[in-house]
């Protein structure tokens, strides 16, 4: 398979260099000092288990490879309506295409009953850039179990997980989807195909639209934000506010809030992808994460005061992080 990864983040990289290792053709669209980095000394992966460095192909210029069998997208939820414009020379009507990022993608809607006013997320795809770019039937919804950071350009830590969800999003035929599963597979990664994908990205947002705001706000671990009693509450004031809108769009989460913070405590002083890009001074995702559920929500008629304070909260940060 010819395989063009999209963004030279932690888990841009970390994807690559893994699928670097199969007999696929690897290649990487990346910007700046990123391309520059891993044009020179390739890709390091540093972890538990073993470090790896591996060389591909890497351009700034999607024309440079051509269409391909697939292309990943892991870029920050509000670069995607440009890294589609910009990724369109790799993608014909025979691509299978995997965001592999947080938060609600703009085709979620899609194939909602009519619960919904609208299948269009102006949250995430202001301008229909996705919508344009990215055909829903060619896509692969996706969720990532790992974490990983970025030591410096073009050399990643993976600290822990190694778990991929996928499914298809609309009308991508199942042998896409297993071709698509058996390459991550041959890259080493645990995989899933799920039978409903939707309900895989809103448990997992259901999870991460607290811890990650919250931890990119205070500065703090996870650890630290769950033993605090109030703002413990707080989380499980935003999750039960999500698993009334999840009901709504046929997402019912069946755990409580608190059996989830009693998961993400275990993890101990685990430091979210959030905080991490708060600290590097980078913007923050808070449409995909925050804004497309409260958009969801206004749809189907349920009020999330909880939410909409987390929203404002998150917006003034990410001024004061534009101003840094």
């Amino acid at each position: 398979m010819k395989v063009t990864i999209v963004g030279a983040g932690a888990i841009g990289l970390w994807i690559a260099g893994r699928l670097s290792e199969t007999n696929a053709r690897v290649s990487l669209l990346a910007r700046s000092q990123a391309r520059t980095c891993v044009s020179k000394n390739g890709i390091t992966i540093k972890g538990t288990e073993k470090n790896s460095c591996n060389r591909i192909p890497v351009s700034d210029n999607a024309e440079d490879f051509g269409p391909q069998d697939l292309v990943i997208f892991a870029v920050k939820a509000q670069d995607l309506p440009t890294a589609a414009s910009e990724a369109k020379a790799l993608i014909s009507l025979n691509t299978s295409i995997l965001p592999a990022m947080n938060g609600v993608p703009w085709w979620f809607l899609e194939k909602v009953s009519q619960s919904v006013t609208s299948t269009t997320l102006v949250s995430v795809d202001p301008q229909d850039s996705c919508v344009n770019f990215l055909p829903s039937g060619q896509v692969l919804g996706g969720v990532i179990h790992a974490s990983c950071y970025m030591e410096q350009p073009g050399v990643v830590r993976h600290v822990m997980g190694n778990g991929l969800i996928i499914g298809s999003a609309s009308e991508l035929p199942e042998v896409k989807v297993k071709d698509v599963a058996t390459l991550l597979a041959n890259a080493e990664f645990e995989v899933t195909v799920s039978q409903d994908i939707r309900q895989d990205i809103w448990y997992k947002l259901w999870g991460n639209m607290t811890m990650n705001p919250l931890s990119a706000l205070t500065r703090s671990t996870c650890d630290v934000i769950l033993d605090d009693p109030e703002t413990r509450q707080f989380a499980s004031d935003v999750m039960n506010e999500a698993s009334l809108i999840g009901s709504a769009i046929g997402c019912p989460i069946k755990q409580t809030a608190e059996d989830r913070h009693e998961v993400t405590r275990k993890l101990g002083a685990f430091k979210t992808s959030m905080l991490q890009d708060a600290e590097s001074g980078k913007q923050l995702e808070v449409g995909a994460l925050l804004e497309a559920p409260q958009e969801i929500a206004r749809m189907v008629g349920i009020n999330t005061p909880a939410l909409d304070r987390l929203l404002g909260l998150m917006r003034v940060a990410n001024k004061a992080q534009s101003l840094r």
